[in-house]
């Protein structure tokens, strides 16, 4: 695999422009394996893999992964049950009820999804709430608690007081944790209980606050984004053309993937697409085309499923072109 990215980064340097493939597990070779470990409950393997990983956002990827595999909520309580003073297993045990939650709800509309999925949704939630506030207690130092505990409670919907006091308890032990800051800035959208202004504010100070070369930058362009889904069709398009969102986002580039420390790997894949749909909104083809240039061809679905759920690389590709690039 990292072959085949290498041809395809030195073929993009050659023809001018890289050729566009959607991103799988971040390009990390790890998660896979990981996903087949909790797969076949090999908990000897998922727990040596998770602890292999500084307690960051690496660990989380990984977490999120095992979480988000079939048949986990089978065996994790037995684990949890054998290992009653151990964070890890309650850590996993928190994250798939969040996922397995999900599948229960499933992401129709409120108004679609009938009370006994809510009932299963909410019911799953708490426990997974429970599992993560006793990982809390046992690893007092771990940020992934917390990350966890900030999903539960914008599902559960405890209100932006508790919510705020989570995602403090988060910035602690991790101040500049990816994870947990795109998880809050869902908190406050409007659409969880909190507002444009709130969002913006949020992702502002997140993002100028953390070190230069900082992945939060894009924290800036998803909510700006954000801000265009939501708006009605004429007034989206009025929005996005502001000169002080351009203005925003040209500062957030700046402080983010425009440094020389910004790490275009991992979340930085994320990053640089959000910048890249966000710039071709604006209609800045210059800046688009740098923020193009930097995915070297690399597309993540979000955000580019918002505007084609079935083909977001279609998508990446025709916004790409329209930048010039």
């Amino acid at each position: 695999m990292a072959v085949l990215r290498a041809m395809g980064r030195t073929l993009g340097k050659l023809t001018g422009r890289a050729p566009a493939r959607l991103v799988k597990d971040y390009d990390d070779p790890e998660l896979p394996v990981v996903r087949e470990a909790a797969a076949a409950a090999d908990w000897d393997l998922v727990q040596q893999m998770l602890l292999g990983r500084a307690e960051n956002d690496g660990r989380s990827r990984l977490i999120w992964a095992v979480a988000d595999t079939a048949g986990v909520e089978r065996w994790i309580p037995k684990v949890i049950e054998a290992e009653p003073e151990a964070a890890l297993p309650r850590v996993v045990g928190g994250f798939r009820q969040i996922s397995w939650g999900w599948e229960a709800r499933t992401s129709a509309r409120a108004k679609d999804v009938s009370r006994k999925q809510f009932e299963t949704f909410h019911a799953r939630l708490a426990i997974g709430e429970d599992w993560l506030f006793e990982a809390a207690e046992l690893a007092p130092d771990w940020v992934a608690p917390w990350h966890g505990l900030l999903t539960t409670g914008r599902a559960l919907q405890v209100g932006q007081t508790v919510a705020h006091r989570r995602f403090e308890a988060a910035t602690r032990r991790d101040p500049h944790h990816f994870g947990v800051h795109t998880s809050h800035l869902q908190q406050v959208c409007e659409k969880w209980g909190g507002s444009h202004e709130a969002m913006h504010g949020f992702a502002r100070t997140a993002a100028l606050k953390a070190p230069a070369g900082t992945w939060l930058g894009g924290l800036v362009a998803d909510a700006h984004i954000e801000q265009w889904l939501q708006l009605e069709r004429g007034a989206d398009d009025a929005y996005i053309m502001r000169p002080e969102v351009k203005a925003s986002l040209n500062e957030a580039a700046d402080h983010s993937y425009r440094h020389p420390d910004f790490d275009p790997e991992g979340p930085g894949v994320d990053v640089l697409n959000s910048f890249a749909m966000a710039f071709s909104l604006t209609e800045s083809p210059e800046e688009a085309r740098e923020a193009f240039a930097a995915t070297e061809g690399r597309v993540t679905e979000s955000p580019w499923h918002y505007m084609d759920g079935s083909d977001p690389v279609g998508a990446y590709k025709r916004m790409r072109s329209a930048a010039g690039r």
